[in-house]
């Protein structure tokens, strides 16, 4: 059997990589790091602010994410990063060559929707469209799946499991017993 992957849940602000990237990790029993934990201060001052980030001042934490990923090869990992160019998956992947990504994709009205409900967050709804702009979709010959992320988190998990088990590796873990779904 193949190694477990290294999971890079991605996507624009609001797609639900911080709710969603946990729920994978359980489910693949992986570890989950939370993307945003590894920005410096002066980029959380930065976005806050509803200034977009430049790339400079991306790199360090896109090293630190990947640092992050390069320790989990072998073992398995699942981290949460926008992940938006992809001149900033290709560093990420060199720092971790087997990295698949897991891009969070959908519709902008309901993404703007999730991240005007949510509270205490930093990246403001004003910052959505300069991500839509930065957003490169994964090519085809990046590692990889879309999924779209309508529904409830757990149908979203449901379909992001499957998706990854079709690219193989260690993430074809037995998934969980069944639980009632609750109101």
């Amino acid at each position: 059997m193949e190694k477990p992957l290294v999971v890079v849940v991605m996507g624009v602000a609001g797609t639900g990589k911080t709710t969603l990237g946990p729920l994978v990790a359980e489910r693949l029993g992986a570890p989950y790091a939370e993307g945003d934990d590894f920005h410096p201060a002066a980029n959380i001052a930065k976005m806050s602010a509803g200034v977009p980030l430049d790339d400079a001042d991306r790199w360090p934490w896109l090293d630190a994410i990947g640092r992050w990923a390069g320790e989990h090869a072998g073992r398995g990992g699942v981290v949460s990063c926008s992940a938006l160019k992809r001149s900033y998956r290709d560093r990420l992947r060199a720092a971790a060559p087997g990295a698949v990504f897991l891009h969070l994709a959908g519709d902008r009205a309901l993404i703007e929707g999730r991240m005007a409900a949510r509270r205490g967050h930093f990246m403001p709804t004003a910052l959505l469209d300069s991500q839509f702009a930065t957003l490169q979709p994964l090519g085809d010959d990046e590692a990889g799946v879309a999924v779209d992320v309508s529904g409830t988190p757990e149908e979203i998990t449901d379909r992001a499991v499957a998706a990854l088990r079709r690219l193989g590796g260690e993430a074809t873990a037995p998934p969980p017993p069944a639980r009632p779904l609750l109101p």
